[in-house]
């Protein structure tokens, strides 16, 4: 797959431009290297239909087996240290302590996993009016982050989202109904969505 090329952006990088670009059809990524912000706006642009998600029999059982407990924007900053124990380049310390300022304003949120009292998966993204943008996901037993992953569609259904936004398609995410659109057709399911504010968390 080739990725559009980054560039950086010329703005300072605070939860205020943070969400301006999100609801640009733009997200930003860190990099060790450099400590600079960058940022991306692929076309075309990857999403999981809300009403077209897909869940294999064998993750149906683990649901119905009931072996994990499932919280919500309870453990945010865990979340995010677990996604960046696998993708350390660009979830920055800079990028993490931005997001967690955002969670802190209901802007971020999170979908936690837990086995014996022990986090061991989740998934996090932001909120831009009825859309939602998941950032990452992880996990540290199996099934962990495709239970986070159908958790979170469970809650946005029901919360009346309209839009789950994925960046990038990948064999992986395709299994779940991943499904590429333009960039324009991104653009204007999400000033539609952007529209409307439901609550993601009690």
């Amino acid at each position: 797959m080739d990725y559009p090329i980054a560039t950086e952006f010329d703005v300072p990088f605070t939860p205020e431009t943070v969400l301006r670009a999100y609801a640009r059809g733009m997200f930003p990524m860190g990099d060790d290297d450099d400590d600079l912000i960058y940022w991306f706006r692929p076309d075309p642009r990857a999403i999981i239909p809300l009403d077209g998600f897909h869940i294999s029999r064998s993750l149906q059982r683990t649901l119905r087996r009931g072996v994990f407990e499932i919280t919500y924007d309870e453990a945010f900053a865990d979340v995010m240290s677990g996604c960046a124990e696998d993708r350390p380049v660009w979830i920055t310390p800079r990028v993490q302590a931005l997001y967690e300022d955002l969670h802190a304003r209901s802007r971020t949120h999170s979908v936690e996993v837990w086995q014996d009292a022990r986090l061991v998966g989740g998934v996090y993204g932001v909120q831009v009016g009825a859309a939602f943008m998941a950032e990452s996901k992880f996990h540290r037993v199996t099934d962990a982050s495709k239970v986070a992953l159908a958790k979170l569609v469970e809650r946005l259904v029901a919360r009346g989202f309209e839009i789950l936004e994925v960046q990038y398609l990948t064999e992986h995410l395709a299994q779940f109904g991943a499904r590429e659109i333009s960039l324009a057709s991104y653009l204007r399911r999400l000033r539609r969505a952007a529209a409307r504010n439901p609550r993601f968390a009690p």
